[in-house]
């Protein structure tokens, strides 16, 4: 990004919390589901909850679809989030012949719309979608999906891709596309950082009206990124790599995941934005934590909350023959199984680290966000602090990224 483009996040924000907040919503009308604290209430009313990662699992073949009816709506207002970055990507099974990763994409993108039908919900274009969606207070969707692997070297394809209303790209995700992008974090360096092809689809991305999601991505491939990129980015769901949390296993799997500080300040110094999964996080009050610890680093205004959990269930195909074959990553949604054999017992023996976004911590009196903001405020943040947190440095992001488009 270049150094002589600023946003001005005072007056931006201004439209998220305290006085301006008056202007979206009565405060006194919360999303709940049930009645929680009135103070927590009303905050999760005056301000954006966007979690910046989430996973709606869908089927990606055509003989599968539309696939099973979600609660997606109910979950949402469980939560108290405003929105979500709904995703997912399609290379959890090896891509064999070339057009499986576009055909899977499509087939995707046609499943969530049967899910936003039958929800009464509609998917975010811009900023605006965003503000008029919350000041009525229905929930509503940023198309996400996490990794190009549907483009297979096909520049192209993004204008198809932004025409059905897809705003958010992930770069990179486990594997390799058949056109490579870039730098896998989990995998050894064989590309050099950004390629060619990677550096094209960011300005691409940037022309049409796309968020750049950096996730996945090695130090070496979000470095080139910013070399070029003209807006902000993101990197929607990570932690820093001094919070492993309290289960050696589920630390040393997540490591290669996390970034360090100077990393994470390089990002923050050219206006990105980095999201804090619950992932290492064995409570609302770690988790705060966990994010405090970024704020540190990164700032007030580069940090977001990017979950990688799931509002709706796992959904397995009746085709998978079950994962850890050669060559066969994990299924969509089969990573359930895995974290139920690492999840800890939390006080009075509940399951930590559910893949469940509103289970994220075992029962709770109130969804996701509530617990979330009830945390912060216990952490010592005021409201405006939230505010940015909760959703409001995405938007800004966000905004940038689609206005004029």
């Amino acid at each position: 990004m270049s150094n002589n483009q600023q946003w001005n996040r005072r007056s931006f924000l201004f439209t998220m919390s305290g006085a301006g907040a008056a202007l979206m919503l009565n405060p006194l009308i919360s999303w709940a589901a049930t009645d929680p604290d009135p103070r927590i209430a009303a905050i999760v009313a005056r301000t954006f909850g966007i979690d910046t990662h989430n996973h709606v699992d869908v089927p990606l073949l055509k003989s599968e679809l539309p696939g099973p009816k979600v609660d997606l709506a109910g979950e949402m207002k469980k939560s108290g989030l405003s929105a979500i970055c709904m995703t997912f990507a399609v290379d959890y099974q090896k891509l064999i012949n070339p057009g499986d990763a576009y055909e899977r994409f499509l087939n995707g993108l046609r499943a969530m719309d049967e899910i936003l039908k039958a929800n009464d919900m509609k998917r975010a274009l811009n900023y605006a979608d965003l503000q008029q969606a919350h000041k009525i207070k229905k929930p509503i969707v940023i198309q996400s999906v996490e990794g190009g692997h549907f483009l297979e070297g096909k520049i192209e394809r993004l204008q198809t891709a932004y025409d059905i209303g897809l705003r958010h790209l992930g770069l990179l995700h486990d594997n390799d596309a058949s056109v490579p992008l870039g730098d896998i974090f989990t995998k050894t360096p064989q590309w050099g950082g950004l390629t060619t092809f990677g550096a094209a689809t960011i300005k691409e991305c940037e022309r049409l009206g796309i968020l750049v999601d950096l996730s996945h991505c090695d130090n070496n491939t979000i470095n080139g990124a910013l070399k070029i990129a003209q807006k902000p980015v993101l990197v929607s769901h990570t932690g820093l790599n001094t919070r492993l949390g309290n289960n050696e296993f589920m630390s040393k799997m997540m490591m290669p995941r996390l970034i360090n500080k100077e990393q994470a300040k390089i990002v923050a110094d050219n206006g990105g934005v980095i999201g804090v999964w619950t992932h290492l996080a064995d409570s609302p009050t770690e988790f705060a934590a966990n994010i405090k610890a970024m704020v540190d680093v990164a700032g007030i205004d580069h940090v977001c909350i990017g979950t990688d959990t799931k509002l709706t269930p796992a959904y397995r195909s009746p085709n998978d023959k079950g994962w850890g074959q050669e060559g066969n990553k994990k299924p969509q949604g089969q990573d359930g199984a895995q974290k139920k054999e690492n999840e800890q017992k939390g006080p009075g023996g509940k399951k930590q680290g559910s893949d469940e976004t509103n289970l994220a911590w075992g029962e709770s009196k109130a969804g996701f966000y509530y617990t979330v903001v009830e945390a912060l405020l216990n952490a010592g943040y005021k409201e405006e602090e939230i505010a940015k947190i909760g959703g409001g440095n995405y938007c800004r992001i966000f905004d940038a990224a689609t206005k004029g488009h």
